[in-house]
């Protein structure tokens, strides 16, 4: 069994405990990090169905430190044979806030020899160790003196799913997206639209939600080369996730944006992963958006008016979902803006409110549920 972190952006923490409770595993929650404790399949499973989590690491020990010695003495103590490969390769990455060991880089140094050391003795290896072997990324963060030393079992970052062959200037990440939908319960029961699509992000991981696609299927991870994961694991993990989808489910999910160049490279993405047919794309002005089913629901991004010259712009772009929400009280409406004035213009108090960041910009995701 292991200690399991999977990181989070500030305010999902909740979205991704959900999820891995689904996984079947008991959580625990801090700024940025859900824990659970799973063996080698909680590490496939986590991998390849975490929709909104960042990375999942091994948490391979925490304990305070002021000075290097502690810090050498600390990291030397750990059981880094159990994971780490006799020919493993562990780069050592770093970062300390508010901690009295502020030298990134000497920190990073002394984890390293600590490592090596605890290694050739585990390993009975004189002189240096090869390092040729399968990546195992270690990283020391220490924050109030707290050290927390854990190795990346994820390999480049979960929201990399492999199907965005292209993306605009400022594209969301596909875990933030896919958090948008799993805050909104939209299963796939009713319409769907996102008038504000750019690469189509949001409609794409909202069709892998509802067709219950696991968002890791068609990429590889860096523990699928480690000795602690048994032979062929991933493979058969991956053959349940396949049995699991329901590419069948019939959907109506409508994504717009005004920049035709926008629509292209989301249909592009959207093909990619197989979701051509399935999501219509169009261009098309917010203010000519229409809806003719009783009920559904609106997720969307759109421009935030933080450029000279796009806030009157946006903010007669806000003023119409709210005439839109008032002609289809059935509709649900959930919008991502870092304009703090978004409720006066909608007419309307949000449901829910939920502090979210889209990168490092500080957003309010409003949530306005339809009437039942």
């Amino acid at each position: 069994m292991y200690q399991l972190l999977a990181t989070t952006p500030m305010g999902i923490e909740a979205v991704a405990a959900k999820e891995v409770q689904t996984l079947g595993y008991e959580t625990e929650t801090e700024n940025g990090r859900v824990l659970f404790r799973g063996d080698a399949r909680a590490i496939v499973k986590s991998n390849l169905w975490l929709r909104s989590a960042d990375r999942l690491k091994i948490v391979v020990g925490r304990f305070k430190a002021t000075t290097f010695d502690q810090l050498f003495e600390g990291t030397k103590q750990l059981p880094w044979e159990e994971i780490i490969a006799e020919n493993g390769s562990f780069p050592v990455s770093g970062k300390s806030v508010k901690s009295t060991l502020h030298s990134v880089p000497d920190c990073q140094a002394i984890v390293k020899k600590a490592i090596v050391e605890r290694l050739k003795k585990a390993y009975q290896k004189q002189g240096w160790l090869d390092e040729n072997g399968a990546l195992y990324k270690v990283e020391v963060s220490i924050l109030k003196d707290e050290v927390l030393l854990t190795i990346d079992t994820s390999g480049a970052g979960l929201h990399k799913r492999g199907y965005r062959l292209a993306q605009g200037e400022a594209p969301m990440k596909e875990t933030l997206a896919s958090a948008l939908v799993l805050l909104s319960n939209w299963k796939g029961d009713t319409p769907f639209i996102d008038p504000f699509c750019g690469s189509g992000t949001i409609a794409i991981e909202a069709a892998m939600i509802a067709q219950n696609i696991a968002p890791g299927f068609n990429r590889d991870f860096a523990s699928e080369e480690w000795s602690i994961i048994p032979e062929g694991m991933y493979d058969e993990e991956r053959v349940k996730a396949e049995d699991a989808a329901d590419y069948d489910k019939d959907l109506s999910i409508q994504a717009s944006d005004i920049d035709p160049k926008m629509i292209e490279i989301a249909q592009n993405n959207a093909a990619e992963v197989g979701f051509a047919d399935i999501i219509d794309f169009k261009q098309l002005n917010v203010h000519d958006l229409n809806v003719s089913a009783e009920k559904g629901v609106i997720i969307g991004n759109p421009p935030y008016g933080e450029r000279i010259g796009e806030r009157s712009e946006v903010e007669a772009m806000y003023t119409y979902l709210g005439e839109l929400l008032k002609r289809n009280p059935k509709w649900s409406l959930y919008i991502m803006t870092s304009y703090k004035e978004f409720e006066v213009l909608v007419g309307q108090k949000a449901t829910k409110r939920r502090k979210l960041f889209n990168g490092y910009l500080e957003c309010t995701y409003y949530q306005y549920w339809g009437r039942k």
